[in-house]
């Protein structure tokens, strides 16, 4: 009997092992619907504000509003997509395959005033620059490739942004019967708990992500205004893609800083290294760290423990462990899902003490 029941258990175990197994299989499989629905659950968390002032204060009907709403996100993405259009019309020649002698030409012109600037100044890097050898391992020939990828990688964002606005609509308009239907799905005797959750978790996540836009358009125009005073070509494609980058906590803005230096010195090849493009990259830098040290120390606190009713070094602690167990991905997510563990905690726990000292905000 025992070795029936026994073999019973692992035959049952082996089915739900199975079904694990076939479930993630069919998530990876689908890995790009759920991204989609994930983006446009962002969105639709960003347009609820602009949805219910359209409704409230300008008396515009469900729809109309819904469709509104939509248009503004359109523009918004058209206007983005229009700062690059510059940049790819006056790159294009040059980054072209009959060009690329020229590109290899100005970067080895580069690499070459870097190494008699280190040698000006007794550093024997340059040695070691020279012994590397690395202008040889550079294969220029790979830009046009890379453009390539480019363009189908655009294909893709269009018809991804296609299905991600489709969504959106539908998650705009009918919120009330998703709702009216995960009513359904759930247990009546904790009902009110978890509506009352989800109501917090839409209100606070709201408020995160629209915070968390005013702090990159602050971040873009401080960043455009440094690269506008040292006359850097290309200044406000380069102060976006930088202030997309502190989307990532702490190391995004790093980030950002060595593309903005690298993006500088290759906008001023053929000058000086000396006289011109070191003390221009040095200054650009320096104005992006001033810009850091303002965002990090007055715009994200006051934005994000406004957002979120957390309290600054809660904020941080809450990152950086994220960042230890995740990495980037884990620091990128780690303010909305501890938002959301807070209003749970908060609903379901709310005699524990630690709860209690968290979620007083709340």
């Amino acid at each position: 009997m025992n070795e029936k029941i026994l073999a019973n258990g692992i035959l049952r175990a082996i089915g739900v092992l199975a079904l694990i197994a076939v479930a993630l299989y069919f998530l990876y499989q689908i890995q790009s619907v759920i991204i989609y629905l994930v983006v446009a659950f962002i969105l639709t968390l960003i347009g609820n504000p602009f949805l219910y002032f359209l409704k409230r204060r300008l008396k515009f009907k469900h729809v109309f509003a819904t469709i509104t709403t939509l248009l503004l996100f359109v523009l918004v993405i058209i206007g983005f997509i229009m700062l690059f259009v510059p940049l790819i019309s006056s790159q294009g020649e040059n980054l072209s395959l009959l060009n690329t002698a020229q590109i290899e030409k100005n970067s080895l012109q580069l690499i070459n005033q870097i190494a008699v600037f280190l040698e000006n100044h007794h550093i024997d890097s340059s040695k070691l620059l020279k012994e590397a050898n690395i202008t040889s391992k550079i294969n220029f020939n790979f830009i046009p490739d890379f453009l390539n990828f480019i363009i189908g990688a655009i294909s893709s964002f269009g018809m991804g942004l296609a299905s991600v606005l489709f969504i959106t609509f539908f998650f705009l308009k009918d919120q009330i019967l998703i709702k009216e239907g995960a009513k359904k799905l759930i247990p009546d005797s904790q009902e009110d708990k978890i509506l009352n959750s989800l109501e917090k978790i839409n209100h606070l996540l709201s408020r995160y992500f629209i915070g968390l836009l005013l702090q990159l358009f602050i971040v873009f125009i401080l960043y455009a205004i440094v690269l506008f005073i040292f006359g850097v070509q290309n200044a406000i494609v380069i102060a976006f893609l930088c202030a997309v980058l502190n989307i990532v906590p702490y190391v995004g803005p790093l980030i950002a800083s060595i593309m903005a230096a690298i993006l500088t010195m290759i906008g001023q090849l053929g000058s000086d290294f000396q006289t011109q493009i070191l003390p221009v990259t040095i200054y650009v830098l320096f104005g992006f760290w001033i810009v850091q040290i303002i965002d990090n120390n007055v715009c994200q606190p006051i934005i994000f423990s406004k957002s979120v009713s957390s309290h600054p070094l809660e904020i941080f602690i809450v990152i950086l462990i994220a960042g230890f167990l995740f990495g980037i991905l884990g620091m990128i997510v780690a303010v909305p899902i501890f938002t959301i563990l807070k209003v749970l905690g908060k609903e379901f726990f709310p005699e524990n003490k630690i709860i209690q000292l968290i979620t007083k905000k709340i």
